[in-house]
């Protein structure tokens, strides 16, 4: 209780003892410790002097402000109060006073970094974000009301007239833009990562399923973020079934990040009939990702649902599948420019010309010049063989590679073996035309021994000394060993075995080996 006055004496006013003029706070936790003195006058001489070391004044100053917390000052008698505003009014005591700030009252930023360590300047500028994105919410949440009343059908009243609440495409965009922004601030002010389709209003409406991986598992995968969140809307949306533009573009986001997904492959291709979406369009799409990811199996799996289920709509329009001959056609070349024996490529070449009839001379052509820029690409003589040896037009149906097909006609024969001897002959150590040869006396039906004096024109003095024996080509040696052995010249088949395992293919000794007993087994 405030000491009462006696006697003819007043009691001096008490004055706050002099102190030094407080420097410059540099910092907001500095800052707010001024705040603090300011509103506790006398705060500083207790903390500096102790209640003893203080004046007379000081002290009743310092004591009397514990009556300012609410509630206090009425435990006092009226008579009392009344002295007790007036040495407070005398005191100049603050009415309110800020309590001492705390150590982590601020917090600490993404960095981790103390913000009540931030310059003053510096928190006036986090702030401000720190208001921006505050405002920007609540310009988002006026934004989902609104699009919820629009939803419901609810009607709003200006005056005489009554019309209903829209959300338009702009709002739309307005909000899209609006998430993005929140999503930059929220980024910089505390590192949070916003997923990008919480960014996209259209969204909205989508509960994400997030993968469940089992309890303890000893290899749970990491998938990255973006990813992960892609994929916990792709499982809702396929889990209700939703066949939809967004979900085409969420289908494109996904196989962006990994094309090898052979679900979300078969999700869009459902989406793209479901739609009834242009499979030319789809196909020009998909030229791009083939281009970017060559090796994958996916992509052609894709295509060739596309043709099949495209096919029947225009297999009664002959221009139209022409037009798609050439198209797929020139986009095949392309890849294979890139890669000469993406096998998935190949794969698919096969499938499109049985698909669509492409057994002419321009598929030829084609391959021919493949094999023109290099002799020793494996995979265009095999499907030049394919080409030439699965025409239904003059083959047997179903024909094994290597057998007789009575059906083609002599002159086809005549003509495959005159074209793989030109390119023997360009590059004699060359293996793959020896084998498309060969490939071409079975199917014709003729004896190997029709080729004796070609192959033979590779070999000089065989076994003979190290300074005649010439042997241009170990693949014609190897024919002529089959074509000795057809014609019961044991001794030839096994000398060229022989020389084959010794000087001519050293690497293979041990299969020529074995070609050499199977001479004597037959025998």
């Amino acid at each position: 209780m405030p000491p009462k006055n006696k006697g003819g004496n007043r009691a001096k006013a008490a004055e706050p003892t002099k102190q030094e003029t407080p420097k410059k706070p540099q910092t907001i936790r500095e800052l707010w410790w001024q705040y603090y003195y300011d509103t506790n006058p006398y705060q500083k001489a207790y903390e500096e002097h102790g209640l003893n070391g203080m004046t007379p004044g000081d002290r009743q100053a310092f004591l009397n402000q514990d009556y300012l917390k609410p509630g206090a000052a009425k435990t006092l008698s009226n008579k009392a109060q009344k002295e007790l505003w007036k040495q407070l009014n005398e005191a100049n005591v603050p009415l309110r006073r800020l309590p001492p700030p705390r150590d982590n009252q601020w917090g600490r930023d993404k960095h981790g970094r103390d913000i009540g360590d931030y310059t003053v300047e510096e928190y006036e500028a986090y702030e401000a974000k720190q208001n921006k994105l505050l405002s920007l919410q609540r310009k988002s949440w006026t934004f989902e009301l609104k699009r919820d009343r629009a939803k419901h059908g609810d009607r709003i009243v200006s005056g005489d007239t009554e019309k209903p609440i829209t959300c338009t495409e702009e709002d739309v965009e307005a909000e899209r833009a609006r998430r993005k922004e929140m999503a930059e601030l929220r980024q910089e002010l505390y590192g949070v990562k916003t997923d990008p389709y919480a960014l996209d209003p259209e969204w909205d409406d989508v509960v994400p399923i997030p993968q469940v991986e089992p309890e303890g598992a000893l290899a749970a995968i990491a998938y990255p973020d973006e990813y992960a969140e892609s994929m916990s809307y792709l499982r809702a949306v396929m889990a209700a079934k939703e066949y939809s533009p967004r979900c085409l573009r969420l289908t494109e986001h996904i196989i962006s990040v990994n094309p090898a997904h052979y679900t979300v492959w078969l999700y869009r291709f459902s989406i793209i009939k479901a739609l009834n979406i242009s499979i030319p369009d789809e196909i020009e799409w998909l030229n791009d990702i083939s281009l970017t990811f060559i090796k994958n199996y996916q992509i052609w799996n894709h295509r060739q649902h596309l043709i099949d289920h495209y096919y029947p709509a225009i297999v009664t329009t002959p221009e139209v599948v022409a037009e798609l001959v050439e198209s797929e056609r020139s986009f095949l070349e392309e890849l294979l420019k890139l890669d000469t024996k993406n096998y998935h490529v190949w794969s698919y070449r096969q499938y499109l010309v049985r698909k669509l009839g492409m057994w002419g001379l321009a598929e030829r052509q084609s391959t021919e010049a493949m094999i023109d820029d290099d002799v020793r690409n494996n995979s265009a003589w095999s499907h030049r063989f394919f080409l030439v040896f699965s025409d239904p037009s003059y083959t047997t149906p179903d024909s094994h590679a290597m057998e007789h097909d009575p059906l083609v006609p002599a002159d086809i024969i005549d003509r495959e073996v005159e074209y793989a001897e030109s390119k023997i002959k360009l590059a004699p150590q060359n293996q793959s035309p020896w084998n498309y040869l060969k490939g071409v006396l079975v199917k014709g039906g003729r004896q190997l021994g029709t080729v004796r004096e070609f192959a033979e024109g590779f070999v000089d003095n065989l076994g003979g000394s190290e300074d005649t024996e010439k042997v241009r080509s170990s693949h014609a040696l190897d024919l002529l060993a089959e074509i000795y052995n057809e014609a019961g010249e044991k001794d030839k088949a096994d000398l060229v075995l022989r020389r084959l395992g010794e000087k001519w293919d050293r690497i293979r000794r041990g299969y020529w080996e074995y070609r050499r007993k199977m001479l004597d087994s037959d025998s």
